[in-house]
């Protein structure tokens, strides 16, 4: 491996792979389109598309999904930014005007979910439809946009974490690094001289994969659930464990206010504990249930 990168280079040293020229967005018909902004989009489809599928497949009507998708994107991209601008207050509050222009990134996928879930609660209410059976079915087409939806990381140079000698360390130029206030003392001191560039965890990519792994168990289990909402459950319990530990790692972590906690690590163990527990109580709600119907 070269120890100068150009500024367009992403490179894995110890699985001998040296990326060139990844770039960050094209320009078409003059007009500048971020892949970070493109590979949300993509997700955003795939995602409906899948959820359209299973709907189908379960005798579901899969025009109520299109329908709310439409409703669910708005309104969690407009959470996730919120969610973010929120922890990062400090970064927007001289400039207000900086909170619109999300193109080289700063969206927090918990602030999307929560958004999302609080829209279909909503618009189930007003559509009479019943929650937590649309909210098993569109857990699949959430974990799917997430899984490819953060590859725009990838190709915007950050959610990165700690210096890593590991088999997926990920080298890239300092300066194509989105924000080098993400770059830690730690991985600066590892910085070889006569080199440009960091050597880190590409969190992003092990987001990706776990979360490639969730979306496989909830689609093996799908038709075992037991109740209307367990893969609702099983995802904010899968996805916030995966979260902490990934967050853990990460240097660009979002931090409660006035303390050194981070708070997306902090909410994943809190929902991984309360999904635990709610599947578990509910469980044994349903066991007891069931047996008092035989008695009788």
């Amino acid at each position: 491996m070269q120890d100068i990168m150009d500024i367009g280079d992403i490179a894995f040293p110890n699985l001998g792979l040296y990326l060139k020229d990844v770039p960050q967005g094209f320009t078409l018909f003059g007009f500048y389109i971020s892949l970070y902004g493109v590979f949300i989009a993509i997700g955003m489809l795939l995602g409906i598309g899948i959820v359209a599928h299973l709907a189908k497949r379960t005798g579901q009507n899969p025009d109520d999904y299109w329908d709310f998708a439409i409703y669910g994107i708005i309104f969690g991209l407009i959470g996730a930014r919120i969610y973010y601008v929120v922890f990062e207050w400090d970064s927007y509050k001289d400039n207000l005007l900086e909170i619109f222009h999300v193109r080289n990134g700063g969206m927090a996928i918990y602030g999307g979910v929560i958004a999302a879930f609080t829209t279909l609660l909503i618009w189930c209410r007003i559509r009479k439809k019943n929650p937590r059976q649309m909210g098993d079915t569109a857990m699949a087409g959430l974990l799917l946009g997430q899984i490819i939806g953060r590859w725009g990381n990838f190709t915007n140079r950050e959610v990165f974490g700690e210096y890593t000698d590991g088999l997926l360390a990920m080298r890239i130029p300092i300066e194509a690094v989105r924000d080098r206030t993400d770059i830690t003392e730690n991985i600066a001191a590892h910085i070889a001289e006569g080199t440009n560039y960091i050597q880190v965890h590409p969190t992003f990519l092990y987001e990706s994969g776990l979360n490639l792994l969730l979306l496989v168990v909830i689609l093996l289990y799908l038709r075992h659930k037991r109740f209307e909402g367990e893969i609702c459950l099983l995802y904010l319990g899968g996805y916030g464990i995966i979260r902490f530990f990934v967050e853990g790692i990460r240097t660009d972590q979002l931090k409660l206010f006035g303390t050194n906690i981070a708070v997306s690590q902090m909410l994943g163990l809190i929902l991984f504990f309360a999904a635990a527990a709610a599947d578990i109580g509910i469980r044994i709600w349903l066991h007891r249930k069931s047996g008092a119907r035989r008695e009788v």
